[in-house]
C-alpha cells in the first residue's frame, strides 16, 4: 500500500472518530473474521483485537504473541479490506514508536497502545514519539487511541481514584498529540459523562461491556468510539461450541436456521 493510500484512510479513520455520529468497530482477528464484519452494510473501519489474534495462535495475551507474527496477522487484515484498520498492538512491544512505524508500514492507519500505568510524564513522551514517527511516516492523521489503564490494573481502588487518575492521563495524551483517548472499564453513565467533559467530544473511546449504556446513550454523551475487543471471538467461538455440543452430545446436524456464508 502507498503512503498516500495509507495516509488518505487515516484521514477517513480519524474523520470518523470526529464525526458525531458513534464509531463502532467490532473487532477482528483474522482474514474471514474481517471480511464478515466488513462485509455487513454500515461498516466502516475495522479493528483488530491483539487478545484474540494471541489466541488464534495459541499465545497468551500481554505481547507474548512475536511482533512480527502479529504484524503478519495485522497486515493480511490491511491486504483483504478498503476499510481503515486500527489495530491493537497492547503496549507497543518495547518500543512503540518504532512498531507503529512498522504497523504503518503493512498500512496500519490507526493502533491501540497501552500506558501501563507508567509515570504520566513517560506515558505522554511515548505518545509524542508515536505521533512524530506516524507524521515521518507520512501519516499525520495516524489515530492514536491513546489507551490509559487507570481502571483496569486499578481493580483493588477506588473507582473515584481511578476517574481521576484517568482524566489526567487523558488529558496529558492529548496535549502530546493522541487524538483519542481509551478507557476500558465498565463505565456508568456519570463516569462516562465525566470523562467526555475533560476530553470534550468525540475524543473518548470505549470497550462494549454487558451492563454498560448503550450506544445510543454514548453516542448523545459525545463518546466518539466503542469497540468490542475478545467479545467478538468469544461470541464466535460459543457458537461453535455450541453447534459442537449438539453433534456430539445430542446427535443433532446442523441447525435448521443457520446462516450459511458464502
Amino acid at each position: 500500500m502507498s503512503n498516500e493510500s495509507t495516509g488518505s484512510r487515516a484521514t477517513e479513520l480519524l474523520s470518523l472518530h470526529q464525526d458525531a455520529k458513534l464509531l463502532t468497530v467490532v473487532n477482528v482477528w483474522d482474514v474471514i473474521s474481517a471480511k464478515v464484519v466488513a462485509d455487513v452494510p454500515g461498516t466502516t473501519a475495522l479493528a483488530t483485537a491483539s487478545h484474540s489474534i494471541a489466541a488464534s495462535y495459541g499465545y497468551e495475551d500481554g505481547e507474548n504473541i512475536p511482533l512480527d507474527l502479529m504484524l503478519e496477522a495485522v497486515g493480511r487484515i490491511v491486504a483483504s479490506t478498503e476499510l481503515p484498520v486500527s489495530a491493537d498492538l497492547e503496549g507497543g512491544y518495547g518500543d512503540a514508536a518504532e512498531t507503529i512505524r512498522r504497523a504503518i508500514g503493512v498500512g496500519v492507519v490507526g493502533a491501540n497502545i497501552e500506558d501501563q500505568m507508567k509515570p504520566v510524564a513517560e506515558a505522554a513522551r511515548q505518545v509524542e514519539a508515536i505521533m512524530k514517527a506516524a507524521e515521518a511516516e507520512g501519516v499525520p492523521d495516524f489515530v492514536l487511541n491513546a489507551r490509559t489503564d487507570a481502571f483496569h490494573l486499578g481493580r483493588d481502588k477506588d473507582p473515584a481514584e481511578n476517574l481521576a487518575a484517568a482524566v489526567e492521563r487523558g488529558k496529558a495524551f492529548l496535549d502530546a498529540g493522541a487524538p483519542v483517548v481509551f478507557v476500558p472499564a465498565f463505565l456508568d453513565e456519570e463516569q462516562v459523562g465525566t470523562l467526555v467533559d475533560a476530553f470534550g467530544p468525540q475524543r473518548l473511546t470505549l470497550i462494549a461491556i454487558p451492563g454498560t449504556p448503550a450506544l445510543r446513550r454514548l453516542e448523545e454523551l459525545g463518546v466518539a468510539r466503542v469497540s468490542f475487543g475478545p467479545l467478538s471471538q468469544n461470541v464466535a467461538l460459543t457458537a461453535l461450541q455450541e453447534l459442537t455440543e449438539g453433534v456430539v452430545e445430542r446427535g443433532e446436524g446442523v441447525p435448521s436456521n443457520m446462516r450459511v456464508l458464502n
